[in-house]
C-alpha cells in the first residue's frame, strides 16, 4: 500500500474546542489509520501575534497534546513533534524565504485580515508566517496536507516554494496537495465562526455543566420571538449540532419538524443538544482527565516524537544545503544529544 506522508498541526493558543475535534482531529485519526502521519505542535506561530505573553505557551502546549491523545491521536501510530524543539524548521524558513518576494506574502488574504484586525504594523515574522508554514511542510516532504479553505493560500505558497526551488536547485520537494475537511466550519456559541479569541468555544475539556451553560446560551434563530413562533432550520447553529453529535437521527427530525411547525421551543432544542453533547463527549472527557493528571507522559510523547522526527529534518535541510551551496551541515547526532536538553527544560 501507498502511504501519503501528511503534516498538519495546530498553534497551541490554548485547550482545543469541538470546531478542532470536527474540523481537523477527526480527520486526523482516520488519516494515521493508513498514512505517515506528522503532527506539529506549532509553538513558534503563535508568537507571530502574541510574543508578549510566553508564559501562556509551554501550558497551552501540553493542552493541546492532552486534547489530541484524547480524541484519539495515536503515537504508535503519528508522530508528534514540537516545532520550536527542531530548529530545522527556522532554518529551512530562511532558506526558502530567498525564494519570496515581500509583494507575494502582502498579497496573502490571512497577513490582510489579520493585519487589519489588529490594527497595529505588522512585525516581521508576522508578514513572514507562510514561509514558515511552508517550511514545516516541505522539511517533512509531505504530499499530502490536510486544511481549511483558509488555509489554502497558504498552501499554495509552498507548492509555489517548490516549483522554484526545485528547478533552480534540483528536485527534492513534492509538491504538498491539499486535503479539505468535508465538515464545514463549526459556527461558535454567538454563530460567528468558532475562535478562541472571540471567546465563543465549547471546549473538549468542558465539564458537562459547563457545556450545558454553553448550550443554553447559543444563538439560535433571531427572527423567533416567542416558543410558538414558526423557526428556521438551516442555518440555526442549534440543528448545525444535532445534525453532526445527536445519533438519534428520529429525534433530530423530529426536534427539526416540530421547530418548523413553531411546537417547540428553543429551551428544549437546546436542553437536549446539551444531552447529546455531553454523552458523545463523555469517554474523550475520562481520557482526558486521565492524561491531565500525569503531564510526564505527554512531555514524553513529544519528547519521542520529536526526536524520531529529527533524522528526517536534518536530512531535507542537508540537501537543501548542499543544492544552495551552503556549509555541509553538522552532525544529525550531535543535535540529538541537545534535543533532550531543550525539552527537558520545557514546563
Amino acid at each position: 500500500m501507498n502511504r501519503e506522508r501528511i503534516l498538519t498541526g495546530h498553534r497551541p493558543t490554548g485547550p482545543r474546542h469541538l470546531g478542532h475535534l470536527v474540523g481537523t482531529l477527526q480527520t486526523w485519526i482516520a488519516l494515521q489509520e493508513r498514512d505517515a502521519c506528522y503532527f506539529l505542535i506549532a509553538d513558534l506561530h503563535v508568537l507571530t501575534t502574541d510574543y508578549a505573553h510566553p508564559q501562556r505557551i509551554q501550558a497551552n502546549v501540553l493542552e493541546v497534546v492532552a486534547d489530541w491523545l484524547a480524541a484519539g491521536i495515536d503515537p504508535q501510530r503519528s508522530t508528534l513533534i514540537l516545532q520550536s524543539a527542531v530548529p530545522e524548521h527556522t532554518q529551512l524558513a530562511l532558506a526558502l524565504s530567498m525564494l519570496v518576494s515581500t509583494a507575494r506574502l502582502q498579497r496573502v488574504p490571512t497577513f490582510k485580515d489579520q493585519t487589519r484586525e489588529l490594527g497595529l504594523q505588522p512585525s516581521l515574522g508576522l508578514l513572514a508566517y507562510p514561509v514558515l508554514q511552508a517550511a514545516d511542510i516541505l522539511l517533512y516532504k509531505a504530499t499530502r496536507v490536510p486544511v481549511g479553505e483558509d488555509q489554502l493560500p497558504h498552501l499554495e505558497l509552498a507548492r509555489e516554494i517548490a516549483r522554484r526551488f526545485n528547478p533552480l536547485f534540483g528536485v527534492t520537494f513534492p509538491e504538498p496537495q491539499a486535503l479539505l475537511s468535508s465538515v464545514p466550519r463549526l459556527p461558535g456559541l454567538d454563530n460567528r465562526a468558532m475562535h478562541t479569541s472571540y471567546g465563543n468555544t465549547l471546549l473538549l475539556k468542558d465539564t458537562p455543566e459547563e457545556t450545558t451553560r454553553k448550550v443554553m446560551s447559543m444563538y439560535s434563530d433571531p427572527t423567533r420571538v416567542h416558543p410558538n413562533d414558526p423557526g428556521h432550520v438551516e442555518g440555526n447553529p442549534l440543528f448545525v449540532y444535532h445534525t453532526i453529535f445527536n445519533p438519534d437521527r428520529a429525534e433530530v427530525e423530529d426536534l427539526k419538524e416540530r421547530y418548523r411547525a413553531g411546537t417547540v421551543g428553543d429551551v428544549e432544542v437546546k436542553q437536549r443538544l446539551a444531552c447529546a453533547l455531553n454523552e458523545a463527549l463523555a469517554p474523550m472527557r475520562e481520557r482526558r482527565r486521565d492524561l491531565a493528571q500525569h503531564p510526564e507522559r505527554l512531555r514524553e510523547v513529544l519528547l519521542d516524537g520529536t526526536q524520531a522526527a529529527r533524522p528526517l529534518a536534518a536530512q531535507t535541510l542537508a540537501e537543501v544545503y548542499e543544492r544552495m551551496g551552503l556549509a555541509p551541515r553538522v552532525a544529525q547526532g550531535e543535535h540529538a544529544r541537545a534535543l533532550p536538553l531543550v525539552l527537558g527544560a520545557f514546563c
